[in-house]
């Protein structure tokens, strides 16, 4: 078989980010599906990968910003295990905009006497730039973030990204000076420009993208993912459903128009008000918010006999746990559809779930939600035996 060749990335030897961008794309599908099927096989049946738009598909972008050996302002990522920062200026997996907006913020930095925040000496300002994208709607979010209360400095630069943008629909501004390899801290959120917030559409609805709400960074592929997701849920119109690990309520409000009733978990404030605002601007009445950690809400469910007909599980990687598992079992749905970017914990979970046969898996289906990477997204329906 002939494959058309990649366009190489110079730089993905050092940044370890696209490990597979000196390979033709079929390729890459071949190798992960394979690894889907070797790691989790044996429970059932891998239906062939779906594949999804292989470049710029990005469309939440983190920089962080410092200085090169020549002093200049760089910006860009940190090297896979480690702190050094390699310099980025075109990326082929971010969404096309970014590259020229954070030029734009590396040399107004300069001009304005913006410096790169040091985090060892506790000194300087600009330490990351968040831009979130929304794919169908076109409005772009800038996230500056400092590592000192720089205020004013960061009302220049936001001033200067506007002028030079038109695209851009919103500029927020945060303080986060704590020694944490997280970008955004629990601190306030400054507007600086626009509403603080963008807005996106999935499948004809409309949903509401706060700073800190989770939303999935590969919005072509997201439409693809929840079609399999719902599609294996098989929804009549007569079921209770539960999306634990909901975020901003995607396959909530999507599973809506086809269920009696669902009730959405997710512990981030930010993203249950991002839910909440989506089901009214969508008139949607049948969802049920609630903020919490899923594990406590789920066995409070359980203890108290309630009953689910469908549970939709979208983790982070690090998967569930047997505390989390138990009490969705305990709900007993007649179908569990998890959806993990994490093979190995997505294994464990498996084994747990099937291992006193209440649970069988039925369908698994990959889809390649982060192209170039050594990632790969999973949906799987498990039935009650």
């Amino acid at each position: 078989m002939r494959y058309s060749s990649p366009k190489p990335c110079p730089i993905a030897n050092i940044c370890g980010g696209c490990i597979y961008s000196a390979i033709p794309y079929e390729l890459e599908l071949e190798k992960k599906e394979d690894e889907v099927i070797r790691k989790i096989g044996r429970y059932g049946y891998v239906f062939p990968i779906i594949g999804t738009k292989k470049e710029h598909y990005r469309d939440k972008v983190q920089a962080v910003f410092g200085k090169n050996r020549k002093g200049e302002i760089i910006s860009g990522l940190y090297c896979r295990s480690s702190h050094h920062i390699v310099s980025v200026k075109n990326c082929q997996l971010e969404f096309e905009e970014a590259s020229a907006i954070l030029r734009t913020i590396r040399k107004m930095s300069k001009s304005l006497s913006i410096s790169p925040y040091d985090e060892d000496l506790k000194k300087g300002m600009l330490r990351h730039v968040l831009l979130r994208k929304g794919h169908n709607s076109n409005e772009i979010m800038v996230i500056l973030i400092f590592g000192t209360p720089a205020v004013n400095k960061a009302k220049e630069l936001a001033n200067a990204i506007k002028e030079a943008h038109k695209e851009v629909n919103t500029i927020l501004f945060q303080v986060n000076g704590e020694e944490t390899s997280m970008v955004l801290s629990d601190g306030q959120m400054k507007v600086l420009y626009g509403k603080g917030y963008i807005k996106d559409t999935i499948s004809s609805l409309s949903f509401t993208i706060l700073p800190s709400s989770f939303y999935q960074i590969n919005s072509t592929g997201t439409e693809t993912l929840y079609k399999v997701a719902l599609k294996m849920a098989g929804l009549s119109g007569r079921e209770r459903v539960i999306d634990a690990y909901s975020g901003t309520g995607t396959i909530a409000l999507l599973a809506a128009r086809e269920a009696r009733e669902v009730l959405s978990i997710e512990i981030n404030p930010d993203a249950i008000k991002s839910g909440k605002k989506s089901a009214e601007e969508n008139g949607i009445e049948n969802v049920i918010f609630i903020e919490g950690d899923a594990s406590e809400k789920l066995k409070e469910m359980a203890k108290n006999k309630e009953k689910a007909d469908v549970v939709f599980l979208d983790p982070p990687r690090r998967g569930s746990d047997e505390r989390f598992l138990s009490s969705v079992m305990k709900l007993s749905p007649e179908s569990i559809v998890y959806i993990s970017c994490g093979l190995d914990s997505l294994e464990r979970d498996l084994r747990y779930m099937t291992k006193e046969r209440k649970y069988y898996v039925q369908a698994i289906q990959p889809v390649d939600m982060f192209p170039r990477t050594e990632h790969v997204e999973t949906v799987v329906l498990l039935s009650k035996q």
